[in-house]
């Protein structure tokens, strides 16, 4: 498996729509999946360090816990600094 770095919130643009993205190497070894953009949101589902999603291109940013938020094709959301 490639190395992947996280996306830096300059470099948010690029999480474009129907791309295929990569959740990073986490310290936890997974990323949860969200039900809304925040941390308050119900966690959906979590996925494993290397696992795959698609972005729809729609990002949001959280004043609540600090994070940008991309949104998933599937209605859910992952936090961007998880993402390749």
């Amino acid at each position: 498996m490639a190395d992947f770095e996280k996306i830096k919130d300059e470099n948010l643009e690029n999480v474009t729509g129907g791309a295929r993205r990569y959740i990073a190497n986490t310290d936890a070894g997974y990323a949860n999946i969200r039900s809304g953009p925040g941390t308050g949101y119900e966690v959906e589902y979590s996925l494993n360090n290397g696992q795959s999603v698609y972005t729809t291109g729609y990002t949001v940013y959280s004043e609540r816990d600090g994070y940008s938020w991309a949104e998933l094709d599937d209605g859910n959301w992952i936090a961007c600094h998880l993402l390749d």
